[in-house]
């Protein structure tokens, strides 16, 4: 296959979250206003181009006070920090499907390196707009403190609200421009 333009379809697509809460479960959450472009072959991200754009105030933890915090200059500060975004510097491929696709992650105007453990998932024609789509499944895991994110409680029993370490999880959906 040639390089091609494919663009996220945010509709078939999720970036989310999990984070520890209360020392006790799990929080989840999700972008749902996103958008990215991987510029290349998906059978091959060797030598692609792969940008995503998050934005921040499209958080959603199914609990809106606790959205508007994370919104609020204690966590993302989107007023002064509106987007993530993830520009990928190397993809090294594992093994068929399987990459570890590296790249500049930018929270809170803080860009560090992250690692996403990928797999493409395949290539499929939609049947009811003829268009080709891939899919892309990953994961990785930040330390939130790295990028800024600091807020925190400590609880009476000991530890804090919220963990350090938060999962990050995408199941991506791209279409071939013409």
């Amino acid at each position: 296959m040639t390089k091609a333009i494919w663009n996220v379809d945010k509709v078939h697509s999720t970036i989310g979250f999990t984070v520890r809460h209360m020392m006790i479960s799990n929080v989840k959450g999700t972008f749902n206003d996103f958008e990215g472009t991987v510029e290349g072959d998906p059978n091959d991200l060797t030598d692609a181009s792969i940008e995503v754009n998050i934005h921040a105030n499209s958080i959603d933890t199914r609990m809106p006070d606790r959205d508007d915090h994370l919104r609020s200059a204690d966590f993302f500060d989107m007023e002064n920090h509106p987007n993530l975004t993830f520009k990928a510097t190397n993809m090294e491929k594992k093994s068929d499907n399987h990459y570890d696709v590296t790249g500049d992650f930018t929270i809170r105007g803080t860009t560090k390196p992250v690692t996403f453990d990928i797999i493409f998932e395949g290539i499929a024609k939609d049947p009811m707009s003829g268009e080709e789509a891939a899919g892309f499944t990953g994961s990785t895991k930040i330390n939130r403190k790295d990028f800024g994110l600091t807020w925190n409680a400590a609880l009476e029993t000991g530890g804090f609200v919220v963990s350090d370490e938060v999962k990050i999880n995408i199941e991506i959906q791209v279409r071939k421009q013409d």
